[in-house]
């Protein structure tokens, strides 16, 4: 059964920990510890895998409980930012999945943080009584709820995405996820927007960096990624982290050189993205690596500054900031620029193939920050 995929899902993901999630405490991790559910990868089966305390899964799974309560976590968030929508993937879990769940948010100090007790991520174990106690002095089950109990399905193919839309506009930091009373879940994902802090004007800044509040809005291809893994920070682990499109079908059937070392390639593919300040652009970079057979051969960069959320039948009138740039496999390649005053960047790609991260860096203009709907 085909299942509709909500538009919140193309907003930054900012649990998993790629992007800077880490769990900071959960009630039990017998069977299979709560850090699997912010794992960048897609759950997989092994069907004939066990370890010493059952079956092996590729998710959170408690023990079946035999005391009064029921199981949660505390997840930290990338960045603080206000959620659109969760995913709760349960694959796998077929006749131990949670029943139900809920997810309550807070926005904690570094002073309230430092009230959780020292993670420690193993399988057999539960948290003990004095940790419990310390966790009770932030109250995080007063923390305000933000999905209700919730049914889940089963982990089949058909039913595993349990997707739930958030309508709230308040930035968080952390989230409480409660699964009733106990069970497993393969991974959570978290959608939203980051809020971040307005920088000082003399401070260079990634201004396509999402964790300072980087948005991808278009693409014409995302084959096999999405455009807005570039925004992550840190140098990217495996090539699926990264915006790669499909192969054009339109390419010669013999690719020849230009006079500027260019290929003689029909075609382009382009995304754009909305920076998290306005600003002029000093340096970009194009980071290529994993991509070592399937990068691609130039990277063109244009900029804009709408005063209006970008919409693609817009009549925008865009500057070139980098002329087409040959690229090479597997490199970080740092150009040099200037530009006026930017909000939007459209990325061109010819004639197709990935990269990993996107970086511009430049000084945020707060005066253009209040002339923004």
């Amino acid at each position: 059964m085909y299942q509709k995929v909500p538009a919140f899902t193309e907003l930054n993901e900012l649990a998993s920990s790629s992007t800077g999630g880490k769990i900071l405490f959960a009630t039990d991790d017998f069977f299979a510890t709560c850090e699997n559910i912010i794992s960048d990868k897609n759950p997989v089966n092994l069907t004939e895998e066990f370890t010493e305390f059952g079956k092996w899964m590729d998710g959170w799974e408690t023990r079946r409980k035999r005391s009064p309560g029921h199981d949660w976590c505390i997840l930290k968030l990338a960045s603080k930012c206000t959620i659109a929508g969760f995913l709760v993937d349960t694959a796998f879990f077929t006749g131990n999945f949670a029943p139900k769940y809920s997810i309550q948010a807070a926005r904690l100090t570094p002073d309230e943080e430092a009230l959780i007790p020292k993670r420690i991520s193993r399988m057999g174990t539960a948290a003990s009584e004095s940790d419990l106690e310390l966790m009770s002095l932030l109250s995080t089950d007063k923390w305000e709820e933000i999905v209700p109990i919730t049914v889940l399905q089963p982990g089949y193919e058909d039913t595993r995405m349990n997707f739930q839309k958030v309508v709230s506009d308040e930035p968080w930091t952390h989230l409480r996820l409660n699964i009733y009373p106990d069970g497993g879940i393969a991974r959570l994902r978290v959608f939203g927007e980051v809020k971040p802090d307005i920088p000082q004007r003399d401070q260079l800044v990634d201004l396509a960096s999402m964790l300072n509040g980087a948005l991808s809005v278009d693409f014409s291809n995302a084959h096999f990624g999405h455009p807005k893994n570039t925004l992550k920070f840190g140098k990217s682990a495996i090539m699926a982290d990264g915006w790669e499109t499909a192969r054009r079908l339109d390419r010669p059937c013999i690719i020849k050189r230009n006079k500027d070392g260019t290929l003689q390639i029909p075609g382009e593919e382009w995304a754009i993205f909305k920076l998290g300040f306005p600003g002029r652009a000093k340096e970009i970079c194009i980071d290529t690596t994993q991509f070592k057979g399937n990068f691609p051969d130039t990277v063109k960069i244009e900029g804009t500054f709408l005063k209006n959320e970008y919409t693609s039948a817009a009549d925008i009138d865009w500057e070139i900031i980098i002329e087409p740039y040959k690229l090479s496999a597997n490199k970080e390649h740092w150009i040099s620029c200037h530009s006026e005053v930017i909000n939007h960047i459209r990325v061109t790609m010819a004639p197709d193939g990935g990269f990993s991260r996107l970086r511009l860096y430049g000084y945020v203009e707060t005066d253009f920050i209040e002339k923004m709907c």
